[in-house]
């Protein structure tokens, strides 16, 4: 078991629908990192942003993007994790990849579609939650509309860590600060969000608020708005346990079964 744990939160810009360009922009910014980090987090969709388009940029996990990732993965020494979209069994999935340093990926499929923008249509809703395993971190990966929903990300396994990759638009940024915030409270864990910045090809503007919480909800060091930057934190094992131990909420918390 690792007692820390050293993540890179990468806000950026992104070109649109263009997973060339944005794989390139982003081999520069993890390949500028010389700190030695155990998880890179970038932002939802980054080889394209957040396309209602899924059959003009989708990949299977056979594809370019997969490759690279194993290949940045296994020559940083570290895991990398985000969101793309991937083509599979005639579906299209908002998918987020972890990719460990030894090439093995564990993914996740976005639960909650965002029907505002026709999510919903364009692609297929996951069904099952994510808990991976890393260096003794349990780690519960999620994607941008799933943080408005509580039930789903309830720490009923005793994870250690949540990761939010999101394109969180600015007009509706301060729910963002604010659910991130809550999720790490009623969860006694440490949420990372990672959003990007810029503007997209349907003209939202992005102006970033990535962050990471501790299991009280103090903020530790946000990557400023509007910005593109890379933001390395530490967490602490420790501080989960000290504070579980002596704030026994999760004892207390609700038992249900989820439809």
């Amino acid at each position: 078991m690792q007692s820390e744990l050293k993540i890179a939160l990468i806000q950026t810009e992104l070109f649109w629908e263009n997973p060339e360009q944005n794989r390139r922009l982003i081999t520069k910014k993890i390949e500028s990192i010389s700190t030695v980090v155990d998880i890179i987090v970038l932002p939802e969709m980054f080889t394209s942003g957040f396309t209602m388009n899924p059959a003009k940029v989708a990949e299977t996990m056979y594809g370019e993007t997969v490759v690279w990732m194993q290949e940045l993965a296994l020559k940083k020494q570290t895991a990398i994790v985000g969101s793309t979209v991937i083509s599979e069994n005639n579906h299209f999935y908002n998918r987020m990849l972890f990719v460990h340093p030894n090439g093995i990926i564990e993914t996740y499929d976005k639960r909650h579609t965002f029907t505002l923008a026709g999510e919903d249509k364009a692609y297929t809703s996951g069904k099952d939650k994510l808990l991976v395993t890393y260096k003794g971190w349990k780690i519960c990966p999620l994607i941008c509309y799933d943080l408005r929903f509580p039930v789903w990300a309830r720490n009923i396994e005793e994870y250690d860590l949540l990761i939010y990759v999101a394109n969180w638009p600015k007009i509706r940024i301060t729910a963002w600060d604010a659910l991130l915030k809550a999720r790490a409270i009623e969860n006694m864990s440490y949420c990372v969000g990672v959003n990007r910045v810029g503007t997209d090809g349907n003209n939202h503007e992005y102006n970033g608020h990535s962050a990471a919480f501790d299991v009280l909800g103090e903020k530790l060091d946000g990557i400023p708005e509007n910005q593109e930057a890379i933001e390395i934190i530490t967490l602490s094992k420790s501080h989960i346990k000290t504070n579980r131990e002596k704030f026994n909420f999760l004892n207390d918390k609700d038992r249900f079964t989820l439809q």
